[in-house]
């Protein structure tokens, strides 16, 4: 990217594995599946598997902020951003001073909403109906919710990129950052999906499993044995500003590119996004140092992935450290590529590769270098991919 430098100066997860960055982190590290069976749904609908955010409160990370009618990934992203601000050191107040953008991805529109209402109008009748479904449930809301818990008038953007969604964000508000537009943006992507709309659906596509049979298990990203992914939740959101803040950098963000599938061919629009972004960078595939895969453990989307990265790896890409943490906290769609630049960002601060989970028997098809367990290995530069079903792709290059 030309222009200004851009840095990552504050991380706030909320995942399965740990809320804020270093439980998150730590989480991370551990080989343990978060994945099990979900309770809450009824037991004629079959068996559905998901991987969720315990015990959530958001009075805990923000406070003076009404959440009694306000959807689940909006409360995720607003802690998600509290989190992060308070990692990076910049109290609210101070964000009066700059200019700031919010930017949030998320795949799905707050069905936690979409079901309450259907499900009263099913009930009681149509006079039932919940009218605010119609602004709440959207994810142009979210943003202005973080805005208003902070109590800041800011610049927001809303990004719906299928799971691109929260990595889109990212990408985009490092170009706000570049070109001068904003001085701070807080930005990454957001997801919760456990209703039972979608996760009928999801399940009836394929993406969902409906094995109730050891559910840490299912989700086995490049494993021979894998089936279809596993659906999670949570969110991430990241602080950006420009090198000369006061503020000490994560990583530096230093190549972005999106793309979209060629017709039906599964991740072909990864290879050009893939390319753009080292591009954008400067930067030779022979000089990426880790590489966070896409990998939600379905059978086709896994191997697609590989193929195009072997187009632009070629032989290099067997010594290339890769890692997937879907086997660890599932897939939460549009919040994933967010929580993956979180451990990439980490992982090049500490010179650690996080594990693949369930990676147990290798598939010839998938040559990637995984491991079961975390890998500490310094390196200077890492690649982060996400893909979208709907033939979306996008890309994030960041180096220590």
């Amino acid at each position: 990217m030309s222009g200004r430098r851009v840095k990552i100066t504050g991380i706030g997860p909320v995942t399965p594995a740990g809320v804020g960055r270093e439980d998150f982190w730590n989480g991370i590290l551990e080989p343990i599946s978060r994945v099990s069976a979900v309770k809450t749904f009824s037991e004629d609908a079959g068996a559905f598997v998901g991987s969720s955010v315990s015990d959530f409160a958001l009075d805990r990370y923000a406070v003076d902020v009404n959440s009694k009618r306000m959807p689940r990934h909006t409360q995720f992203a607003i802690a998600a951003a509290q989190l992060a601000l308070s990692d990076a050191g910049l109290p609210l107040g101070e964000l009066q001073k700059y200019r700031t953008a919010i930017l949030v991805g998320a795949a799905l529109m707050d069905f936690g909403t979409i079901n309450k209402s259907v499900d009263l109008i099913l009930r009681k009748g149509p006079v039932n109906g919940l009218p605010t479904s119609v602004s709440t449930a959207s994810v142009s809301s979210i943003g202005g919710a973080i805005s208003e818990s902070l109590g800041q008038s800011t610049l927001t953007m809303a990004f719906q990129s299928a799971c691109c969604s929260g990595l889109d964000a990212i990408g985009h508000a490092a170009k706000l950052i570049v070109s001068g537009e904003a001085d701070i943006a807080i930005c990454g992507g957001t997801e919760a999906p456990i209703y039972f709309h979608p996760m009928l659906e999801l399940r009836m596509a394929g993406l969902a499993p409906g094995n109730p049979e050891r559910p840490e298990a299912q989700c086995r990203p490049f494993d021979l044995w894998r089936t279809t992914g596993v659906i999670g939740e949570g969110a991430c959101m990241l602080v950006l500003e420009p090198d000369d803040s006061p503020r000490p950098a994560y990583a530096y963000i230093r190549g972005y590119a999106y793309a979209t599938d060629t017709g039906s061919v599964l991740c072909s629009g990864l290879v050009g996004a893939i390319r753009h972004a080292l591009a954008n960078a400067s930067m030779r595939p022979s000089e990426v140092g880790s590489l966070s895969a896409w990998g939600p453990g379905h059978r086709e989307i896994d191997r697609a992935e590989v193929r195009s990265l072997r187009d632009v790896f070629s032989e290099h890409l067997r010594s290339v450290p890769a890692s997937s943490i879907k086997g660890a906290i599932g897939n939460p769609l549009g919040a994933a590529g967010a929580i993956q630049v979180a451990c990439a960002a980490l992982g090049l601060r500490d010179g650690i590769i996080p594990p693949t989970v369930n990676w147990d028997f290798p598939d010839p098809d998938c040559g990637l270098s995984l491991d079961r367990v975390s890998r500490h290995i310094v390196h200077e530069n890492a690649l982060v991919n996400s893909h979208g079903v709907s033939g979306t792709n996008a890309c994030l290059l960041i180096s220590r």
